[in-house]
């Protein structure tokens, strides 16, 4: 992806994000330089908090890509301990009908929950005995809190407020329908390094072309531009 289609994308997320009520945390304004010059910013760099903007190395935002930004994360050593933080918390945007891909997580339960906008759509699907796709395969998710069934490759249409709940095995794939949606997501430690499970062979994170300076750092800046 271009800098300047992410800068813009930047801009435009923010923007949507505000009018639903929403402020993002001081760092999110940072500049490249004021980050660089930060003392106390290894927390944040360490577990990955901020913008993330992925068009899977597709090449296609508009068609498949999402954008996060990662609130708060904990640390996989308190997960594996079982005390300390042990969740975290992101905002995303999916457009009017931009796919998020089908894939499930090893690790990470998550409720996605719809902030405001138009329709989630979640398409679902189960896992075989070693948690792998099963094009076959139904199970149970909560919606808010209720359990409900799911045939393979059934499709929820989650309205402004309501959520569902997935658990690792719950293979799954969302986009807006009828408009863009803004997204929460709280979740046990997110590790999007190693903890994504895609069905199709793509990737997480975007190269980035630099035809411009960038307004922020997305998380997959840090190693190069901070380390």
């Amino acid at each position: 992806m271009k800098r300047s289609r992410i800068n813009d994308i930047m801009r435009a997320a923010d923007e949507m994000i505000r009018a639903h009520g929403f402020v993002l945390p001081p760092f999110a304004y940072w500049t490249p330089e004021e980050f660089r010059r930060r003392t106390d910013a290894a927390r944040i760099v360490d577990t990955r908090m901020g913008w993330d903007i992925t068009d899977y190395g597709q090449g296609d935002f508009d068609r498949q890509g999402l954008f996060l930004f990662t609130l708060r994360n904990g640390d996989l050593s308190d997960l594996e301990r079982g005390r300390g933080m042990c969740y975290a918390e992101k905002l995303l945007i999916s457009r009017q009908d931009q796919l998020s891909p089908m894939h499930t997580h090893r690790i990470k339960a998550e409720d996605i929950i719809n902030r405001g906008g138009a329709t989630l759509a979640v398409q679902l699907h189960g896992s075989d005995a070693d948690g792998n796709f099963d094009i076959a395969a139904g199970g149970h998710v909560l919606c808010d809190g209720i359990v409900r069934e799911y045939a393979a490759g059934e499709v929820l249409k989650l309205a402004p407020g309501e959520s569902v709940t997935l658990m690792p095995g719950d293979w799954h794939a969302f986009w807006g329908e009828g408009g863009d949606v803004l997204i929460g997501e709280v979740s046990t430690v997110n590790d999007d390094l190693t903890d994504n499970v895609f069905r199709e062979d793509i990737g997480r994170f975007s190269e980035v072309e630099e035809d411009e300076a960038p307004l922020h750092l997305l998380v997959s800046d840090y190693d190069a531009w901070l380390r």
